[in-house]
């Protein structure tokens, strides 16, 4: 029965692995473009504080050496 496959079977093997590489490249170019902004664009940018300055007491017991 795999012998009688037809050129329908090749046919939608390509096109299957032409969306897999697509998807490959478009997951890419999202990973590896830049995401900060660039001089063009006035984006704001700034740190962000996952606690205030008075919460001593919350976060991990790991001191930061370096």
């Amino acid at each position: 029965m795999a012998g009688e496959a037809g050129s329908g079977a090749l046919r939608e093997l390509i096109l299957v692995v032409a969306v897999a590489l697509a998807g490959l490249l478009l997951a890419m170019v999202a990973a590896f473009a830049p995401w900060h902004a660039t001089s063009e664009v006035n984006a704001p940018a700034g740190l962000v504080e996952l606690r205030g300055p008075g919460d001593q007491g919350v976060g991990p017991a790991v001191a930061h050496v370096g």
